[in-house]
C-alpha cells in the first residue's frame, strides 16, 4: 500500500507522550498532522505546551475532531481512552492507535465494534499491518517483555522469574505528583506497587501465548531520579551455556528493526532518545540475567506507536524513526 501522506489527528497532546509523539510526527515524512485536539486548551498554541515546538509546529489545539482522519492516536490517561471513543463519533475508517492501557488486555480487544490488536511488532507485526485498532503496549511492559521473550517462546521460563526495573520521571506523566516533583525525585530512589504493577497483565498474556502457560513473575519497579530511560534485569533459571542463551536471543531477534541483542554490557544512554530495544546477558552458575534498556517516552510509548502506524500503513517500519542516542 503506498501512501503519501496519513492524515492524523492526536487526541491528549499536552502530555509527556503526546508531546514526544508530536515531535515525530511533525518530521515524519509521510505524515500530515489534521489537528490536535484538547478540551482545555483549544485555541491556543502548541508551542505554548511544548516550547522545543516553536517555529516547528505553530499550530492551535483544537476543540473540534475530524471524524474523516487516516488515523487517530488516543494519548490519555488510563481509563479515559473507553469514554472518548463513547462520546465521539470517529469513522468506521479511521485506524486507531491507543497509548492507554484501555485496551491492553485480551478481554478488552473488542470494543463498540472494534477489535484491537496488541502493538508489539516484535511478536504481533503481521497482525499489526493488518488491524484497525491498536493497543500500544505499557513502557515497563515493552521492556520486560522483549527482555523474556526469547526464553518463553523456547519454553524456557518454566521457574519463577524476578525482575527489576528502574524508570524516569517522565513515566509518572507530566501533571506533578508527590513523588515527582523536583525536590523529592532528585538525589533520591523508591519502590511503588511492588508485585503488582499494572503492566503484569499484558507482560504475562504475551509470555503465555509465546510458551503456551503461564510465568510466575515477580516485579519489583523503581522510581529514578533521572527523567527518561527504563533499565529492566531479569533473572531465573537456565539450564544451557551463556553460547546457547546467546543464540537464542539473537535467532529470535533476527529480524527485530528495533531489538539488538548486544554481548557487552549496557548503560541506559545508550538508548535514550530512541525507539530502540538493547539487550544483555549473564550467565552465573545455573542463573540467566537479562538486561533490557529502552526509552520510555519512545519504544515504551510514543515511538512504537509511530512503528505500528507505520506497519498499519504499508511504510517502512523504522520511517521517521531513525533517532541516535545523545552519549555525553
Amino acid at each position: 500500500m503506498s501512501i503519501n501522506k496519513v492524515q492524523v489527528g492526536v487526541v491528549g497532546g499536552a502530555g509527556y507522550t503526546g508531546g514526544e509523539l508530536l515531535r515525530l510526527l511533525v518530521n515524519h515524512p509521510n505524515v500530515e498532522i489534521d489537528f490536535i485536539y484538547s478540551s482545555t486548551r483549544a485555541g491556543k498554541p502548541v508551542s505554548d505546551t511544548h516550547p522545543d515546538l516553536v517555529g516547528i509546529l505553530d499550530i492551535p489545539f483544537s476543540g473540534e475532531l475530524n471524524p474523516e482522519i487516516d488515523v487517530l492516536f488516543l494519548c490519555m490517561g488510563h481509563g479515559n481512552s473507553g469514554t472518548f471513543l463513547h462520546e465521539n463519533v470517529i469513522n468506521d475508517n479511521t485506524k486507531i492507535i491507543d497509548l492507554s492501557n484501555d485496551f491492553r488486555l485480551a478481554a478488552d480487544h473488542q470494543f463498540m465494534g472494534r477489535s484491537f490488536v496488541y502493538g508489539l511488532p516484535e511478536v504481533n507485526k503481521g497482525l499489526i499491518q493488518s488491524a484497525q485498532a491498536i493497543a500500544n503496549p505499557g513502557c515497563f511492559a515493552t521492556a520486560i517483555q522483549l527482555a523474556l521473550l526469547p526464553l518463553a517462546a523456547a519454553k524456557k521460563l518454566q521457574n519463577e522469574v524476578h525482575i527489576n526495573a528502574i524508570t524516569g520521571s517522565t513515566g509518572a506523566g507530566a501533571v506533578p505528583s508527590a513523588t515527582s516533583h523536583f525536590s523529592w525525585r532528585n538525589n533520591n530512589i523508591s519502590y511503588y506497587k511492588p508485585f503488582t504493577h499494572q503492566h503484569l497483565g499484558e507482560i504475562g498474556e504475551t509470555l503465555a501465548t509465546a510458551q503456551g502457560s503461564d510465568a510466575v513473575l515477580h516485579f519489583l519497579p523503581i522510581r529514578g531520579n533521572f527523567t527518561r530511560g527504563i533499565f529492566a534485569t531479569a533473572y531465573t533459571d537456565f539450564d544451557g551455556s551463556l553460547k546457547d542463551a546467546y543464540t537464542l536471543y539473537e535467532s529470535f531477534y533476527k529480524d527485530s528493526a528495533f531489538t539488538t541483542v548486544n554481548k557487552s554490557e549496557l548503560a541506559l544512554k545508550q538508548v535514550v532518545n530512541t525507539n530502540r530495544c538493547l539487550v544483555h546477558l549473564h550467565k552465573h552458575e545455573g542463573k540467566i540475567l537479562i538486561t533490557s534498556i529502552i526509552d520510555n517516552l519512545l519504544k515504551g510509548a510514543s515511538g512504537q506507536a509511530v512503528e505500528n502506524m507505520n506497519l498499519m500503513f504499508g511504510l517502512e517500519q523504522t520511517t521517521g524513526l531513525h533517532l541516535k542516542s545523545i552519549a555525553f
